[in-house]
């Protein structure tokens, strides 16, 4: 009898790209033996498109990444080469942070943590089967036939499930970056009754930087002061010489090209069967999708400081190779560009995530826990967050604790799971500040208020920066009052700070809080009529002018999240059956069976639910719980 390599563990993650590292270092820091199994070590943390972290509202994810004890923005912390902060213009509520990373440290830093957190485990090798027994995961075996039991198994595969990548007419069956694709784990996955779609993602060319004409582009520097995505990253510590990015157009003479070989490009010939992600589409879908528009954005942006390859974002293809080169010489300033690697499209298996609960684990195969794209999302940031919440998640099923679960009123990442589980998506999700109806409290600069507890709690957070927060929290509370109650007269001293800002002169006494209300004055710019202003932790200064010229409408979003949360707070019973429900619609039945939400909040945001069936629920559970009363009684 052949005898074969077995190891026991406590949880088991599959797949080491963002969602994986974060899961493997949240079960880990939190005690429990891990593996983490790659298809290729040089696969950690891989960036196989653009070599940045943040951006609008993938930012905010960071930031909740970081409060909930995650590693994503300290490595970015550590790695990048240049930072800005997207949308300074508008409101603070889309205010996003945005750094270029430098693709190749960026992996070498994670690895390295990796590498050093104890209970963890690297093995490269492709697992090619998920063991259970009763619907109960047991642990996984790898294409040598080795097998490693488990307590849980988190699936963060991302692009590499019979991933194939494709340009023109030439077509490879590997993973992203040429690596090797995972091309027997979507059988394994079918037979537990896992429910498939084929999604597709791509990326634009990499380019020679000595083949680039930089005086006809607009230079794009970093921000003059940079500002740290970790909240325990000190500012001071990281500012420094910065990258310059690029910005170009195409033309009319690059949409003729790419409009001539439309019959040559696989989204169009029919050779690319999955659906790509509608928010980041190929310069092709841009042509025939906005025929009006004359020229499209380019961005020329380094993927690192040790090589000239250049990231030409905007200009993701899966054209021909010939017409590749056409197009891109097009473009002002790539008139002689060499190419690097070729853009291309790839093709992988994901999951419909309304197959999960909101903790992220697998409704019909309990210990099996899934992150990242392979639950039908895009991004790094997006991966990275959902690969945390799976990873503690995991760990407090094994540990017999409260398994975690973020609503909509409390992160993005809450939003973001939200949409994944109770949406049907048919194309890769990606996160949005428009899809977070209470963004004005979600914003990337309180991530640390609003989560910072939820992650001690689970042991992620030390009770150091834990009491830090809280000491924040209080110097907050203390200093709004103590604004709202100094007051400032019409002095020559004010006045000329007044005149100086451009600001209306004072005819009458006014509080500090009063003017800091004043569109173009604020906190900080009134110091010099405060000298009575306390020393501030930091952050605390932005907290208190944040809340005072927005205190109308946070304490109007606060009385909607009072609303949302009495249909949160409503929980309905995992056994509870539709069937008994009367006068309840047939499809209402169906998806709600189909469903099985968790509260009547998410009930309620399930297509197909209508407001009327969510009246009929509550009738129906509010006789139930009154029988159950007198029956007790």
């Amino acid at each position: 009898m052949k005898s074969v390599y077995s190891e026991n563990c406590d949880i088991v993650v599959v797949g080491a790209g963002h969602a994986g590292c974060e899961a493997a270092l949240a079960s880990a820091r939190l005690g429990l033996e891990t593996i983490l199994f790659t298809v290729s070590v040089d696969s950690i943390a891989l960036m196989p498109c653009n070599p940045n972290i943040g951006g609008t509202s993938k930012g905010h994810l960071v930031r909740e990444i970081d409060a909930l004890g995650g590693e994503m923005g300290k490595n970015i912390d550590r790695t990048f080469i240049q930072s800005k902060m997207l949308n300074v213009s508008k409101g603070p509520a889309v205010h996003s942070l945005r750094a270029q990373a430098d693709k190749s440290e960026y992996t070498r830093s994670m690895r390295r943590v990796l590498e050093n957190t104890d209970h963890l485990s690297i093995i490269q090798a492709e697992v090619v089967e998920i063991l259970a027994d009763e619907n109960r995961v047991t642990g996984v075996k790898t294409y040598s036939g080795a097998v490693y039991s488990a307590k849980a198994v988190i699936l963060c595969t991302g692009t590499y499930l019979r991933a194939r990548c494709i340009y023109g007419d030439v077509s490879n069956a590997t993973g992203p970056n040429g690596l090797q694709a995972a091309n027997h784990l979507t059988d394994s996955l079918k037979k537990l009754g896992v429910q498939m779609y084929r999604f597709k993602t791509g990326t634009p060319a990499r380019i020679d930087k000595r083949s680039i004409d930089f005086s006809k582009m607009e230079e794009q520097p970093g921000d003059s002061r940079i500002v740290p995505f970790s909240f325990t990253t000190d500012p001071d510590e990281i500012q420094k010489e910065q990258v310059s990015c690029w910005l170009t157009y195409t033309n009319e003479r690059t949409h003729e090209i790419i409009r001539e070989n439309l019959d040559r490009s696989p989204l169009y010939s029919g050779i690319i069967e999955g659906t790509g992600p509608r928010y980041c589409p190929s310069i092709e879908d841009k042509v025939v999708k906005f025929a009006d528009k004359k020229r499209h954005q380019v961005f020329i942006e380094p993927e690192g400081l040790y090589t000239n390859e250049m990231y030409v974002g905007g200009m993701s293809s899966s054209l021909p190779e010939d017409v590749q080169h056409a197009m891109y010489s097009s473009v002002a300033g790539l008139e002689h560009v060499r190419i690097v690697r070729n853009a291309y499209a790839i093709e992988y298996d994901c999951i419909d995530a309304r197959q999960l609960y909101p903790t992220l684990e697998f409704r019909n195969i309990s210990g099996l826990f899934s992150g990242g794209q392979f639950n039908g999302s895009s991004g790094y940031e997006e991966a990275a967050a959902q690969g945390l919440l799976a990873g503690i998640n995991a760990a407090m099923k094994v540990l017999g604790r409260e398994q975690i679960t973020l609503d909509r009123s409390q992160a993005y990442l809450g939003v973001l799971i939200d949409d994944l589980v109770t949406k049907e998506n048919r194309e890769p999700y990606r996160m949005m500040t428009s899809r977070a109806e209470y963004r004005l409290l979600l914003r990337q600069d309180n991530a640390d208020l609003r989560l910072t507890r939820i992650g001690y709690e689970a042991g992620l957070i030390s009770r150091e920066r834990y009491e830090g927060v809280l000491k924040k929290e209080l110097q907050i509370t203390e200093e709004i009052y103590r604004v709202e109650h100094v007051n400032i007269g019409t002095g020559e001293r004010v006045q000329k700070v007044l005149e100086e800002a451009g600001s209306t002169l004072l005819t009458s006494g006014s509080t500090l809080a009063e003017l800091i209300r004043r569109p173009e004055l604020n906190y900080d710019l009134l110091a010099p009529l405060d000298p009575d202003r306390p020393v501030l932790l930091r952050g605390v200064a932005e907290q208190v002018n944040i809340h005072i010229k927005y205190e109308g409408y946070i304490k109007r979003q606060k009385k909607q999240i009072e609303q949302f949360k009495k249909l949160e707070n409503k929980r309905i019973p995992k056994e509870f059956s539709y069937e008994e429900v009367p006068s309840l619609r047939t499809e209402a039945r169906q998806k709600l069976e189909a469903y099985r939400p968790v509260s009547i909040g998410q009930a309620s945001r399930i297509s197909g639910v209508s407001p009327a069936d969510i009246s009929v629920l509550l009738v129906y559970m509010e006789q139930q719980r009154r029988n159950v009363t007198k029956k007790d009684m």
